[in-house]
């Protein structure tokens, strides 16, 4: 949609981890970013668009409900990497001897089979594996996920940004560039009868003397 709507700019998309999301703005490395609420929004503007579904991250050939709750993964391993986004102190079940560093790296554990895994849903999408499937969980904190930019630097091309990931069409006055209002012109006024400067007065004018 951004390359229908504005074709003369370019836009980069770069993948980041979630915790150096907001500080990428800041630096002014990025124009905007998609980041996990909550998080620190100092100095920054965020709009929220939507709440992910939070899954477990099981064994393909695990036998595991459709749905899974925290009482499913009481006397689970379940892996808490340090750049866990979900906002809670630690997830349900039995934590490791040491957490992950990354994500990635807790999801390699989970095909070795050392523990499962709770990530947003996109997160498990992203980390895709033959190997792992995953099953939404009850009863669990959320990922809200919010468009982020700098205060002071709302431009054009960031409100034509917004209309795009708001879903506003082209018509919407937010969706497009603002025009200059149009100048009405004067309406021609009709003579009116017997008032009218374009009137033949010659018959009213008195005859000159000859001298």
């Amino acid at each position: 949609m951004w390359e229908e709507r504005v074709p003369e700019v370019a836009l980069n998309l770069v993948q980041v981890p979630a915790a150096e999301a907001a500080d990428l703005v800041r630096d002014g490395r990025a124009d905007a970013v998609l980041l996990r609420l909550p998080t620190d929004r100092t100095g920054l503007h965020a709009i929220p668009l939507y709440t992910e579904t939070t899954v477990v991250v099981v064994p393909k050939d695990r036998d595991a409900a459709e749905e899974m709750s925290p009482e499913d993964l009481a006397d689970e391993l379940v892996l808490h990497p340090l750049d866990d986004t979900l906002d809670w102190e630690r997830p349900p079940g039995r934590p490791a001897i040491e957490r992950p560093a990354t994500t990635a790296d807790a999801i390699e554990l989970v095909a070795a089979g050392v523990g499962l895994l709770v990530v947003p849903q996109s997160l498990a999408r992203l980390h895709h594996r033959k190997d792992l499937t995953y099953r939404p969980l009850s009863e669990a904190p959320e990922s809200r996920v919010a468009l982020s930019w700098l205060e002071d630097e709302t431009s054009d091309l960031m409100e034509q940004l917004i209309g795009i990931v708001r879903g506003r069409t082209m018509n919407s006055t937010r969706g497009r560039p603002a025009e200059p209002p149009k100048r009405e012109q004067p309406k021609a006024r009709k003579p009116k009868p017997g008032n009218s400067r374009q009137q033949d007065t010659s018959k009213h004018r008195k005859p000159r003397r000859k001298r």
